[in-house]
Protein backbone atom coordinates (compact mmCIF):
# COMPACT_ATOMS: atom_id res chain seq x y z
CA UNK A 1 0.00 0.00 0.00
CA UNK A 2 1.30 3.20 -0.84
CA UNK A 3 0.20 6.03 1.01
CA UNK A 4 0.41 9.84 -0.56
CA UNK A 5 0.36 12.86 1.07
CA UNK A 6 -1.70 16.46 0.01
CA UNK A 7 1.91 17.73 -0.33
CA UNK A 8 3.97 20.68 -2.46
CA UNK A 9 6.75 19.16 -4.25
CA UNK A 10 9.55 21.19 -5.40
CA UNK A 11 10.27 21.15 -8.01
CA UNK A 12 7.33 19.03 -9.18
CA UNK A 13 7.42 15.27 -10.40
CA UNK A 14 7.19 17.06 -13.99
CA UNK A 15 9.34 19.49 -13.84
CA UNK A 16 12.09 16.49 -12.69
CA UNK A 17 11.28 14.41 -15.62
CA UNK A 18 11.58 17.24 -18.28
CA UNK A 19 14.66 18.17 -16.50
CA UNK A 20 16.67 15.02 -16.44
CA UNK A 21 14.80 12.42 -19.35
CA UNK A 22 16.06 14.93 -22.55
CA UNK A 23 19.51 14.11 -21.25
CA UNK A 24 19.03 10.53 -21.77
CA UNK A 25 20.24 8.59 -24.67
CA UNK A 26 16.35 7.49 -24.89
CA UNK A 27 14.76 10.73 -24.42
CA UNK A 28 16.41 12.56 -26.62
CA UNK A 29 12.90 12.92 -28.48
CA UNK A 30 11.41 14.91 -24.94
CA UNK A 31 13.41 18.35 -25.52
CA UNK A 32 9.99 20.30 -26.28
CA UNK A 33 8.18 18.84 -23.20
CA UNK A 34 6.41 15.61 -22.07
CA UNK A 35 2.94 14.86 -21.61
CA UNK A 36 1.96 12.35 -18.55
CA UNK A 37 0.37 9.51 -19.95
CA UNK A 38 0.22 8.17 -16.30
CA UNK A 39 1.57 6.60 -13.43
CA UNK A 40 1.75 3.66 -10.70
CA UNK A 41 3.81 2.76 -7.64
CA UNK A 42 5.19 -0.25 -6.08
CA UNK A 43 5.49 -1.15 -2.60
CA UNK A 44 9.12 -1.41 -0.98
CA UNK A 45 8.33 -4.09 1.60
CA UNK A 46 10.81 -2.01 4.30
CA UNK A 47 8.86 0.95 3.60
CA UNK A 48 11.46 3.31 3.26
CA UNK A 49 11.76 3.73 -0.34
CA UNK A 50 9.23 5.09 -2.92
CA UNK A 51 8.90 3.56 -6.11
CA UNK A 52 6.73 5.25 -8.77
CA UNK A 53 7.48 4.89 -12.43
CA UNK A 54 6.07 7.37 -14.94
CA UNK A 55 4.00 6.71 -18.67
CA UNK A 56 5.32 9.63 -20.18
CA UNK A 57 4.69 10.70 -24.21
CA UNK A 58 6.98 13.34 -26.07
CA UNK A 59 5.89 16.07 -28.81
CA UNK A 60 6.83 13.87 -31.26
CA UNK A 61 4.89 10.91 -30.19
CA UNK A 62 7.11 8.51 -28.19
CA UNK A 63 5.90 6.82 -25.55
CA UNK A 64 8.34 6.30 -22.16
CA UNK A 65 8.57 3.99 -19.35
CA UNK A 66 10.70 6.24 -16.86
CA UNK A 67 10.76 4.67 -13.10
CA UNK A 68 12.14 6.71 -10.08
CA UNK A 69 12.63 6.29 -7.03
CA UNK A 70 12.61 8.73 -3.55
CA UNK A 71 14.69 8.52 -0.61
CA UNK A 72 15.32 10.50 2.38
CA UNK A 73 19.16 10.28 2.73
CA UNK A 74 22.07 9.84 -0.50
CA UNK A 75 22.21 6.70 -1.71
CA UNK A 76 25.58 5.96 -2.91
CA UNK A 77 26.46 4.64 -6.30
CA UNK A 78 23.02 5.28 -7.87
CA UNK A 79 21.98 7.65 -10.48
CA UNK A 80 21.16 10.91 -8.77
CA UNK A 81 18.18 12.44 -11.09
CA UNK A 82 17.54 15.37 -8.62
CA UNK A 83 16.35 16.71 -5.28
CA UNK A 84 13.06 18.12 -4.22
CA UNK A 85 11.88 19.49 -1.13
CA UNK A 86 8.50 17.65 -0.13
CA UNK A 87 5.99 19.70 2.55
CA UNK A 88 5.38 16.80 4.55
CA UNK A 89 8.71 14.71 4.42
CA UNK A 90 11.11 17.41 3.67
CA UNK A 91 14.28 16.68 1.52
CA UNK A 92 14.06 13.65 -0.88
CA UNK A 93 16.80 12.21 -3.62
CA UNK A 94 14.96 10.95 -6.69
CA UNK A 95 17.10 8.67 -8.04
CA UNK A 96 17.03 6.70 -11.47
CA UNK A 97 15.20 3.79 -10.15
CA UNK A 98 17.36 0.98 -12.61
CA UNK A 99 20.17 2.15 -10.77
CA UNK A 100 18.12 1.60 -7.05
CA UNK A 101 18.83 -2.18 -5.61
CA UNK A 102 15.30 -1.56 -3.87
CA UNK A 103 13.53 -1.75 -7.60
CA UNK A 104 15.32 -4.39 -8.80
CA UNK A 105 14.28 -6.37 -5.98
CA UNK A 106 10.88 -5.26 -6.04
CA UNK A 107 10.65 -5.54 -9.69
CA UNK A 108 11.38 -8.96 -9.80
CA UNK A 109 9.64 -10.12 -7.45
CA UNK A 110 6.50 -8.57 -9.17
CA UNK A 111 7.21 -10.34 -12.13
CA UNK A 112 7.91 -13.63 -10.26
CA UNK A 113 4.62 -13.32 -8.44
CA UNK A 114 2.35 -11.71 -10.89
CA UNK A 115 1.83 -9.33 -8.62
CA UNK A 116 0.01 -6.32 -9.18
CA UNK A 117 1.36 -1.74 -8.35
CA UNK A 118 0.49 -0.64 -4.74
CA UNK A 119 -3.06 -0.05 -3.44
CA UNK A 120 -2.78 3.99 -3.28
CA UNK A 121 -4.30 6.24 -0.49
CA UNK A 122 -4.52 9.45 0.04
CA UNK A 123 -3.65 10.49 3.95
CA UNK A 124 -6.42 13.00 5.72
CA UNK A 125 -5.32 14.98 9.00
CA UNK A 126 -8.99 14.09 9.98
CA UNK A 127 -9.59 10.90 9.17
CA UNK A 128 -8.77 7.16 7.53
CA UNK A 129 -7.31 7.56 4.38
CA UNK A 130 -9.26 7.56 0.80
CA UNK A 131 -8.39 5.55 -1.87
CA UNK A 132 -6.46 7.27 -4.88
CA UNK A 133 -6.81 5.15 -7.90
CA UNK A 134 -3.62 4.67 -9.79
CA UNK A 135 -3.78 5.62 -13.37
CA UNK A 136 -2.15 2.64 -14.83
CA UNK A 137 -2.55 -1.05 -13.96
CA UNK A 138 0.27 -2.75 -13.87
CA UNK A 139 0.96 -6.37 -13.05
CA UNK A 140 3.92 -9.10 -13.16
CA UNK A 141 3.64 -12.51 -15.78
CA UNK A 142 5.93 -14.74 -13.94
CA UNK A 143 8.84 -16.18 -16.08
CA UNK A 144 9.31 -19.83 -16.80
CA UNK A 145 12.83 -19.11 -16.77
CA UNK A 146 14.20 -20.27 -12.58
CA UNK A 147 16.56 -17.29 -12.77
CA UNK A 148 15.57 -14.46 -14.81
CA UNK A 149 17.45 -11.24 -16.10
CA UNK A 150 15.25 -8.06 -15.90
CA UNK A 151 15.32 -5.87 -18.54
CA UNK A 152 13.38 -2.35 -18.31
CA UNK A 153 12.22 -1.10 -21.61
CA UNK A 154 12.32 3.05 -21.39
CA UNK A 155 10.61 3.06 -24.90
CA UNK A 156 7.72 1.84 -25.34
CA UNK A 157 6.47 -0.32 -28.44
CA UNK A 158 2.61 0.01 -28.51
CA UNK A 159 2.14 -2.08 -31.26
CA UNK A 160 4.95 -5.16 -29.69
CA UNK A 161 3.41 -8.27 -29.63
CA UNK A 162 2.83 -9.71 -25.59
CA UNK A 163 5.31 -12.55 -24.49
CA UNK A 164 3.12 -15.04 -23.12
CA UNK A 165 5.25 -14.86 -19.96
CA UNK A 166 7.97 -13.17 -17.70
CA UNK A 167 7.07 -9.44 -18.39
CA UNK A 168 5.91 -6.42 -16.84
CA UNK A 169 2.57 -5.31 -18.19
CA UNK A 170 0.87 -2.30 -18.01
CA UNK A 171 -2.43 -0.42 -19.47
CA UNK A 172 -4.24 2.87 -19.28
CA UNK A 173 -7.41 4.49 -20.45
CA UNK A 174 -7.48 4.54 -24.42
CA UNK A 175 -5.06 2.31 -24.95
CA UNK A 176 -5.60 -1.06 -27.54
CA UNK A 177 -3.84 -3.76 -25.43
CA UNK A 178 -1.44 -4.13 -22.62
CA UNK A 179 1.66 -2.98 -23.23
CA UNK A 180 5.18 -4.43 -22.26
CA UNK A 181 7.25 -2.40 -19.97
CA UNK A 182 9.72 -4.76 -18.69
CA UNK A 183 11.05 -8.70 -19.38
CA UNK A 184 12.47 -11.16 -17.44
Amino acid sequence: MALLYDATLTPTKLEVLEGWVPTQPWGADAADGLELVGRFRFDDPDGEVGIEAFVVRTAGGTVLHVPLTYRGAPLEGATLVSTMEHSVLGHRWVYDALTDPVYGAVLADVIATGAREAMQYLHQDDGPPTEYPSSIRAWGVPSLDDDPTVEVLRVVDLDAVTPADGVLLAEWEGLAAPVVLATA
